[in-house]
């Protein structure tokens, strides 16, 4: 008899970009709160902790409620809010890639229980790693199983779509995908997912607007979209409940 997977529900906020709504302010990083069925987890942090607290702050989150940080790859503009954040959480479990340098790890492993990442890991149920992936800048980013198809959630997207892509198939149909993806031109790999949210350090946004409009979504701060099996909802900014 087949085992039925859970259906699992997410909320991404938006809490850092270089654009941002009305009411925020946009900075050059990216960070986005990540709702489960069960815990709340930040993947990224941009690079300005004040700013990312204050973001927070407009939105109602409480610091205390995230369980877990998701770092995608050692660059100030996704990592540099990671003081405030360890300041404000003792508690919290923080994923890195193992490529992180040995001092910084060391400095997070002091604040907060380091778990260093290589390879596909489940973070949270629904939520894993892709693992380390990558030669020049390694980085990880998140897969999101609604229990019938997979987003794929990515800070910079450095090692290339192809090889995220491929990767997150592995655990299941791919329906969107969430983040930055830096200068990729690889536009073929986008072709049959239902949403296409991109943003931050994503250099050919307006070609990807203009090849797949109805699917095209442009992140920024204060956006919140809610994914799950089927249908996929856009929310609307309204303040997010502690």
């Amino acid at each position: 008899m087949l085992e039925m997977k859970e259906e699992q529900m997410f909320r991404l906020t938006v809490i850092y970009d270089n654009v941002a709504d009305q009411d925020f302010e946009g900075s050059w990083g990216f960070a986005v709160l990540v709702e489960t069925n069960r815990e709340i987890l930040l993947f990224d942090t941009g690079w300005d902790g004040t700013l990312l607290v204050k973001h927070m702050k407009k939105l109602n989150i409480n610091l205390k409620c995230i369980k877990k940080l998701i770092l995608s790859h050692q660059h100030w503009d996704h990592i540099g809010g990671l003081p405030e954040i360890l300041q404000a959480n003792p508690g919290l479990k923080v994923y890195v890639p193992a490529s992180f340098s040995k001092n910084l790890k060391t400095e997070i492993g002091n604040r907060a229980t380091l778990i260093e990442v290589k390879e596909s890991v489940e973070i949270s149920q629904g939520v894993r790693s892709t693992g380390e992936l990558g030669n020049k800048i390694k980085e990880q980013a998140l897969i999101l199983d609604t229990g019938n198809g997979c987003y794929v959630l990515t800070g910079c997207a450095h090692p290339g779509l192809a090889i995220i892509m491929d990767t997150a198939l592995v655990y299941g149909n791919i329906k969107g995908i969430f983040g930055g993806l830096h200068d990729s031109k690889e536009f073929e790999r986008l072709t049959g997912l239902k949403i296409i949210a991109v943003g931050h350090c994503t250099a050919h946004k307006e070609k990807i607007k203009e090849i797949f409009p109805s699917e095209f979504i442009e992140v920024k701060v204060g956006l919140r979209l809610d994914l799950k099996c089927e249908p996929i909802r856009k929310v609307n900014n309204d303040m997010l409940k502690s």
